[in-house]
This record gives structure tokens, C-alpha cells and sequence, in this order.
């Protein structure tokens, strides 16, 4: 059987959706015949900004991607933190550079989830995902949803966890919080399961 290739995009900042991008990328990665990597979105802000904000190295280890790569996958996880509810601009930027992709519908078919990271409860958990949807619309990409197949982790109620049938999540709080291990056990379930998706799809 051939390889299929699933591709974990994301932008991170203070590395809460890098923590989660890796464990995405291990759950992708235990999916025999599945070869997994991660992909950086360029960043747009300029450096000194970023070194007001205290904002720590871009890990040297993630090659940045550009919009060709794309075509060489078979099924996609898209990260990011919340910016207002939705996906940051550098991702809005990312995606606006595809347009000769969407123009061929070189992407159509192809599945895509996504996972996220924001600050409390309010900061737009479940609408990241919704607007990021109209994204992978627009290019005829399968949105899959984890619907309730991470079984009984997504009923949690005794402590805070991000995430939700839509996708894995994360809380960052003030920014101190780290992703917690039932966070990152639904980010490899995710993983894996978009992986196995794919997989399915491409045979």
C-alpha cells in the first residue's frame, strides 16, 4: 500500500498549539502506512513586535509551508490560537496566498480538521472552528469533525479541558496554562484518527 501523507499546519505563538501540533503528529504518526509532518504558517508580525510581546523563538526543527506543499498531501490538521473568536491572520494570510489552489480545486476532496488553542471558555472554542470551516469549503476540502468518537473524555466535567466534537482544543488562560494530559490525549486521538480518515479515502 502507498504511503499516505498527512500534513499538521499550524501557528503558535507562546507554544500552546506547538505542544498540541506534536502530539497531532504522533497520534497521525501511530497510523501504519501514514507518513505525518509539521508545517509552519509564516508569521506576519515584524520581529520587534514580537519581542514586545515576549513571544519565544519559532521552533527551528518545523519547515514553513508554502502554499504548493499543499498539494502533496493527503489530508490535512490546521492549528491555531483564537484570535476574536476565530482563526489568527496569519493563518486569514496564509489561506488568501492559496487562491491558484482554490482556482484549480487542486485540494477538493482532501480531508481537513482542525484544533485550536484560546485564552477561557469565551474566547471562541467552538466558533474556530466554524469560521475556519468556510475555508475548507471554499476549497472543496472534507471537514472532519471528531463528532463523539473520543468516547467518554469529551463528557469530562471535573476539570477544565478544552476542545469539543468539533475538534481538540486547549485553554491557555492567562497564558501560563499549558496543555493539560486529557487535552493532549484528545490531540493524539485527533491525530490518528484524521490519519486513519484519510487512509480510508485514499485506497
Amino acid at each position: 500500500m502507498s504511503t499516505t501523507k498527512v500534513y499538521i499546519v499550524f501557528y503558535s505563538v507562546f507554544g500552546h498549539v506547538e505542544t498540541m501540533a506534536r502530539e497531532v503528529h504522533r497520534g497521525a504518526s501511530s497510523v501504519e502506512d501514514v507518513e505525518a509532518s509539521l508545517w509552519l504558517v509564516p508569521e506576519t508580525l515584524p520581529q520587534r513586535i514580537l519581542e514586545k510581546m515576549k513571544a519565544p523563538p519559532r521552533p527551528s526543527d518545523v519547515t514553513e509551508i508554502k502554499p504548493e506543499n499543499l498539494v502533496d498531501a493527503d489530508g490535512f490538521l490546521f492549528g491555531f490560537p483564537s484570535r476574536f473568536g476565530m482563526m489568527p491572520s496569519q493563518f486569514l494570510a496564509f489561506f488568501d496566498s492559496t487562491h491558484d489552489l482554490w482556482k484549480s480545486q487542486s485540494l477538493a476532496g482532501k480531508p481537513a480538521g482542525i484544533f485550536w488553542s484560546t485564552g477561557f471558555y469565551g474566547g471562541g472554542q467552538e466558533n474556530s472552528a466554524f469560521t475556519a470551516v468556510t475555508q475548507l469549503s471554499h476549497h472543496g476540502m472534507l471537514y472532519v469533525p471528531l463528532g463523539y468518537t473520543f468516547g467518554k473524555g469529551i463528557f469530562e466535567m471535573e476539570e477544565v479541558k478544552g476542545g469539543s466534537s468539533y475538534g481538540a482544543g486547549t485553554f491557555a488562560g492567562d497564558g501560563s496554562r499549558q496543555p493539560s494530559e486529557l487535552e493532549l490525549q484528545q490531540a493524539f486521538y485527533q491525530g490518528k484518527y484524521l490519519a486513519e480518515v484519510a487512509k480510508k479515502l485514499k485506497s
